[in-house]
């Protein structure tokens, strides 16, 4: 972490201090992300003088160029990489991101922003309905490249296999940055080779490796923090949420022991009301416990990943 008197002296020495938001909201069993410049960046400025705290520039930032309020916000990582701004070699570009959960508003802000889901940009990741057809491709293209260097083949071999999940290796769903970086290694993307092909939508600089760090941050957190609830109405069904759950891992969950787990954690309660809206017979509705969540936010709460 960058404190503020480091950033100004850092941003006197000819490089500049960015604020970046990975802003996450989770909408009828769709995770997505706020965008700026019509789904090409991340909302994001600079630190400036005038501006509090970090957190306090990042959200004057976000309601200047989004008008979307933001409650949870917690600092992500910060990006100092002098090969990956695409800036001039004078300036030195140092983003602090932040990533926040919120609930998805309509966005009125100045910066031509955008909710968009996050597959658009990482549609590998996404394996709900099996594995995705876009891997073969992308596993071929990693082989070749692999192949092309004979004296660090069986390194990068493995690599892959560990990484994306093949040769009998297991898929793990946090690895999502590892799995960017090695393609942006490998030149699979356009922002490290523009006309590259058609994995996922690119993005502005080093946006989209921002918020594939913000999206392997969330799948590892909701594993022992109840985050999740950040991003569910007010009153929700237990299949809303697992579906929410599902949707920011990118897996099918096992419904018995979603439930099973989530009964025994004790983290939600019954409203007394049902809904007819799932289409079926009317669902119970039910609330987080407020007083869980203070007393897991000390000790850790994990929701059930068990794969189906």
């Amino acid at each position: 972490m960058i404190a503020t008197g480091d950033v100004t002296r850092v941003t006197a020495g000819l490089a500049l201090a960015e604020l970046i938001a990975v802003l996450i909201a989770a909408t009828q069993g769709e995770p997505k992300v706020m965008t700026v410049r019509r789904g090409e960046a991340l909302p994001s400025g600079p630190f400036e003088l005038g501006h509090r705290s970090l957190q306090a520039g990042l959200r004057e930032w976000v309601q200047d160029q989004t008008g979307h309020p933001v409650g949870y916000l917690e600092q992500l990582y910060t990006f100092a990489d002098r090969d990956r701004t695409h800036e001039s070699a004078r300036w030195r570009a140092i983003s602090i991101s932040y990533l926040g959960l919120v609930r998805e508003q309509a966005a009125p802000g100045a910066g031509n922003p955008g909710w968009h889901g996050w597959y658009e940009y990482f549609p590998w990741e996404d394996h709900r309905k099996g594995r995705p057809e876009i891997l073969s491709e992308i596993a071929d293209r990693l082989q070749r490249w692999a192949e092309a260097e004979p004296s660090r083949r069986e390194y990068r071999k493995r690599r892959v296999e560990f990484t994306f999940g093949l040769e009998g290796a297991p898929w793990n769903e946090e690895l999502v940055l590892h799995r960017y970086e090695l393609m942006y290694e490998a030149g699979l993307v356009a922002e490290a080779a523009p006309g590259s092909g058609s994995a996922g939508r690119a993005m502005f600089a080093d946006h989209r490796r921002i918020l594939a760090t913000g999206i392997a941050r969330l799948r590892a957190k909701i594993k022992y923090r109840p985050v999740v609830f950040e991003l569910m109405p007010e009153s929700f069904t237990l299949l809303q949420l697992q579906r929410t759950v599902e949707a920011l891992a990118g897996l099918t969950l096992h419904k018995p022991n979603f439930r099973r787990l989530i009964d025994q954690q004790e983290l939600i309660e019954e409203t007394g009301e049902v809904t007819s809206e799932t289409g079926g017979r009317p669902a119970k509705l039910f609330r987080y416990r407020h007083a869980v969540l203070e007393e897991r936010a000390l000790s850790g709460s994990k929701l059930p990943l068990s794969r189906s």
